[in-house]
């Protein structure tokens, strides 16, 4: 039988959500895991990959489980033996068929910038001191609605067929000295979030404008967008499927 495991993590001692063959990945550990939970050997496969240091408050992994569903009791078990800094919230069937990666419909990130010196936030928000103009990052932000060619975003030596992604949503909220981009497309590039933040940030510092950055999408060259601003800021928080894949 296929399950849907719905997983959070703090991804600072983990490097990224996929196995490498000499690092500690948060998909190594889950699987060493459930290997010992259902004594047999469990492989699995994740909605997506977070990169080395990157926080989820939800992702999904799905894996084949011949033992009788007991979610309380899969989950109760697997929370005592995964590391404090990840925990599995849910367990659901799903149609045999049914992929925990490609059939998600779209996945919602989150970066988080501070504006003041927090030493409680490091590790988790991106200290900016620099003067903004957010209502200039804001109209730079629309642009990335759409669909798009976001190669200009995107790690250089990616394998993947494409570099087209459909950006639903992109906004910023400001609660106090926190500012909060939230961002949903259909799929992300890798790095394609930090890059977008970096280089809005340089619209908002004015080291470019907002036609510059109009010109950095169309030109579809890495080297002409931002810097990757850090991982530990970078949420991912929400994954959604569509209904009738559940059981």
């Amino acid at each position: 039988m296929r399950y849907f495991f719905e997983i959070t993590y703090n991804g600072t001692s983990y490097h990224g959500w996929q196995n490498q063959p000499n690092a500690i990945s948060v998909q190594q550990v889950v699987e060493d895991c459930m290997t010992k939970v259902f004594r047999k050997k469990i492989s699995i496969v994740g909605s997506g990959r977070t990169d080395t240091g990157v926080h989820c408050v939800q992702q999904f992994f799905h894996a084949d489980v011949e033992m009788d569903f007991d979610e309380p009791s899969w989950i109760a078990k697997l929370n005592s033996i995964l590391p404090r800094f990840i925990g599995i919230r849910s367990v659901r069937p799903v149609k045999p068929e049914a992929s925990a990666r490609y059939d998600a419909l779209d996945r919602t990130y989150e970066y988080k910038i501070t504006r003041v010196k927090d030493p409680i936030m490091v590790g988790h928000t991106y200290y900016f001191f620099r003067p903004l103009d957010l209502p200039t990052i804001e109209r730079a932000t629309a642009l990335l609605i759409g669909e798009h060619d976001f190669q200009c975003f995107s790690k250089v030596h990616t394998d993947v067929n494409n570099f087209i992604c459909n950006i639903k949503q992109a906004k910023w909220n400001q609660k106090g000295d926190l500012l909060v981009l939230t961002i949903t497309a259909n799929r992300f590039l890798r790095g394609m979030v930090r890059s977008i933040v970096g280089t809005l940030l340089d619209v908002g510092s004015k080291k470019i404008s907002i036609k510059q950055f109009q010109e950095i999408l169309k030109s579809k060259d890495r080297k002409q967008a931002g810097v990757n601003v850090p991982p530990e800021a970078l949420y991912l928080v929400h994954v959604k499927y569509p209904k009738s894949i559940f059981i």
